[in-house]
């Protein structure tokens, strides 16, 4: 089966829907956010101090190349992995879903997570606006399906994204 891959700003709720729509298509979930912390034995933020966001990143190019070849996981990536145009050729091997969400939605549940390397000592709306400005139209370019994600019930998302992979 064909692996989806959930893309989307930070605090679009990837993982949470993510977990979900594994459970409902009987598939594996992988964050490969995650994935990298479990890998390296520390958080992205140390990452980030250490190696810094172009470290990190070449990081993640390497997670998701393993990822991708695999088959039958729901994938939810970093924020930022659409950046890369060699991880947006990885992402098109599966079927990509848009978490689509408001910068408030990003605003409040962002706030409840300190692991947030891109938020620290910034004003986070202002960053979320910007990270939205530089990375909004990757996107919806990669995207083969845009879902609304912001203050819905995750169960309602999942039901748009199943009925939407139904008509394939």
């Amino acid at each position: 089966m064909q692996n989806l891959i959930l893309i989307g700003p930070m605090g679009s709720g990837k993982t949470t829907v993510g977990k979900q729509l594994a459970k409902r298509m009987r598939m594996d979930f992988v964050d490969s956010d995650h994935m990298i912390e479990e890998r390296c034995g520390v958080s992205i933020s140390t990452i980030f101090d250490i190696e810094g966001e172009d470290g990190f990143r070449k990081r993640e190019t390497k997670m998701l190349t393993e990822l991708c070849e695999r088959n039958g996981i729901v994938l939810a990536t970093g924020g930022g992995a659409v950046i890369s145009e060699e991880n947006r050729i990885l992402l098109r091997k599966g079927y990509v879903i848009y978490l689509k969400t408001s910068i408030e939605t990003q605003l409040a549940r962002t706030q409840k997570n300190q692991n947030r390397p891109l938020l620290e000592n910034v004003d986070a709306e202002t960053k979320l606006e910007e990270l939205m400005e530089e990375r909004g139209r990757l996107y919806e370019q990669e995207a083969d399906l845009i879902v609304m994600s912001g203050d819905r019930i995750v169960s309602k998302v999942v039901d748009e994204i199943t009925e939407a992979l139904e008509q394939l």
